[in-house]
């Protein structure tokens, strides 16, 4: 496994969140690219920067998972009691691709947040979709 780059663990982000209710659900797809694509293929510091952002959103970590790919590009995974968070990366873009569905009462805007701040964000393209729970007729 490659030697661990420190990463800044970012603070906990305050931020006014509209949070999903008990029976809501919210996906969000967050595309950042950063300046410094070193962050991109450390894996011990993608997952350190996963645990910090869920923490900074008030979810609860039951497990995690990562790999690190021939090229030094990672996958890391959190299953989180209120769904999961994942980031796959492309250090040759410079491109990490963060994937998070809350569900309940969560603040997915800090986890988003706390993300883009600890891979430091050149630039970053965020997608929220809520998603029903409930079927309509």
């Amino acid at each position: 496994m490659p030697e661990s780059t420190a990463l800044p663990v970012p603070p906990a982000v305050a931020a006014v969140v509209t949070a999903p209710s008990g029976d809501e659900m919210c996906s969000y797809a967050l595309d950042v690219w950063t300046d410094h694509p070193t962050v991109l293929t450390d894996e011990v510091a993608l997952r350190a920067l996963l645990r910090a952002a869920a923490a900074a959103g008030g979810a609860v970590v039951l497990g995690e998972a990562g790999h690190v790919f021939p090229n030094g590009a990672v996958t890391a995974s959190l299953v989180l009691s209120q769904s999961h968070l994942a980031v796959h990366t492309w250090p040759e873009h410079r491109l990490a691709n963060v994937d998070l569905l809350t569900c309940g009462v969560l603040e997915g805007e800090a986890i988003v947040a706390a993300v883009s701040a600890g891979l430091a964000a050149s630039r970053t393209r965020l997608t929220r979709t809520m998603r029903p729970v409930h079927a309509t007729d």
